[in-house]
């Protein structure tokens, strides 16, 4: 090459250099991170799990990063000093990307300062369901294998976080086996029930898993376990047929997938803070429904567990009872504890199901030879809400459990009913006289209890208002 050309083609490149990485003394561009995302599989390749692990950070919330190896990990934002959560999704018949996981993900990371993990197993999951229930061991064994590498960074064992969605809840089950139980935690969102319920301790979700766990049930009658797995189970409205849902099954997948699914998005409301969402110990569903569990003493010593982050779900006792089935009741629609008034008439789904849990019962000057049917009706600003409860023939008092989405100092009124007897022939003119109370949950005293001031006189069929007036601590 001849000199002057020589010298034209290194200043060339000279230049190029100086305007790639600015003047002396910059420093040059931080490279971008390269974002990973969800893979999608067909219907023909369900039999391999081709597993990705992806990192999100308070830092890059929708940047997931795989971090399949030891340097990966190192090389990432993978903060040892924080809490680590992973999120396994459960089985995707069509072999695509959850459509919840990006808003879990990103409220997670918003309620805690975590690094979140979100395990893909998409192509281990499609396909047919028994083919994912079968790789449920060696996905386990997977991340059994990745949480070993974390764990040679320094993170504790009792840091780890496991949510597991469906079958995901017993993929974290068999991970918390692998682990002898030191895992900090496990929270089940409607664990998977078919191959599950009569499965041993070793292939699904218990409470030996964990330091501690947990399951929310919402579809007990289809998808979902019917059995409790955990330290505390919180049955939603029952565990089955969620407010909002489909009815029929012209509805379609919504009808098959609707309860299932309400587990994710209730934990989700519950992790932005939008309302508390607290459960009470009972027997039975309707004996909860009837006021028979009111004050969660036995076994919790009062500590109502509340669906969310708080450690241990605010128990606060030692050693954990396990399997404790808990209720509360919830709305048909997000954040599941607010019925407002644009929903009230017209969307009858929102009647009776909001947060707040308040006792309501009914005493009888005299008992009558047939059972006593009272609807109790609260009212506020912007919301109403109602309950039936039945005092049985030849007894005095009749109680229920009423749900509402403000603080009962805030009803403004109650309205009361006495039911018909239905007779055809001629008006029903019967007439009850009795004495109403309230009291919010959890009554662990008899000082909480309101009651209005005067004998209430009830005619059948017919709606009485009374003001109450509650004073707010």
């Amino acid at each position: 090459m001849p000199p002057g050309l020589r010298e034209r083609h290194f200043c060339s490149w000279g230049l190029l250099l100086w305007l790639s990485i600015g003047s002396a003394g910059d420093a040059p561009p931080t490279p971008q991170k390269k974002c990973t995302d969800f893979q999608n599989a067909n219907l023909l390749q369900g039999t391999n799990l081709k597993v990705q692990f992806l990192l999100f950070t308070p830092l890059e919330p929708s940047c997931g990063q795989l971090v399949q190896e030891s340097g990966d990990i190192q090389n990432s934002g993978f903060n040892a000093t924080l809490g680590t959560k992973l999120i396994i999704h459960g089985f995707r018949a069509l072999g695509t990307k959850p459509s919840w996981i990006d808003t879990f993900i990103g409220t997670l990371l918003r309620a805690a300062n975590a690094n979140v993990i979100a395990v893909d197993w998409v192509y281990g999951s499609t396909g047919v369901y028994f083919s994912a229930v079968e790789n449920v061991v060696k996905l386990g064994l997977e991340i059994s294998r990745f949480l070993s590498k974390l764990l040679v960074l320094g993170v504790p064992e009792s840091s780890i976080h496991i949510i597991g969605v469906s079958l995901g809840a017993h993929v974290g089950g068999m991970v918390g086996h692998f682990y002898k139980g030191q895992l900090g935690r496990i929270t089940g969102l409607d664990p998977a029930g078919p191959e599950y319920t009569r499965a041993s301790l070793e292939e699904r979700l218990d409470p030996g898993d964990a330091l501690f766990v947990e399951a929310i049930h919402t579809d007990t009658d289809n998808l979902g376990i019917r059995i409790p797995v955990g330290h505390v189970d919180y049955f939603v409205n029952g565990g089955q047929d969620q407010p909002g849902c489909p009815t029929f099954i012209h509805a379609g997948y919504s009808y098959l997938i609707c309860d299932h699914m309400r587990a994710v998005y209730l934990y989700i409301s519950a992790l932005e803070n939008s309302c508390p969402l607290m459960a009470f110990p009972c027997a039975t569903y309707k004996a909860f429904l009837a006021g028979q569990c009111l004050d969660c003493f036995n076994p919790f010593l009062l500590s109502c567990p509340r669906i969310g982050l708080m450690e241990q779900s605010g128990i606060k006792i030692e050693p954990l009872p396990k399997e404790v089935k808990v209720y509360l009741l919830t709305t048909s629609r997000a954040p599941y504890c607010v019925c407002t008034a644009d929903l009230w008439p017209r969307h009858l789904l929102c009647f009776g199901f909001p947060v707040h849990h308040s006792l309501v019962e009914f005493y009888l000057q005299e008992p009558r030879n047939k059972d006593t049917f009272i609807s109790v009706t609260f009212l506020s600003s912007n919301v109403t809400s109602q309950v039936k409860i039945t005092i049985p023939r030849q007894e005095l008092q009749g109680k229920g459990v009423i749900a509402h989405a403000n603080p009962q100092c805030q009803i403004n009124q109650v309205k009361l009913k006495f039911h018909s007897s239905h007779r055809v022939w001629r008006k029903d003119r019967t007439t009850i006289v009795g004495k109403f109370c309230t009291a919010p949950l959890p009554v662990n005293d008899n000082k909480k209890m309101v009651c209005l001031p005067e004998p209430v006189n009830l005619q059948a069929s017919e709606t009485v208002s009374y003001d109450l007036k509650i004073m707010c601590v």
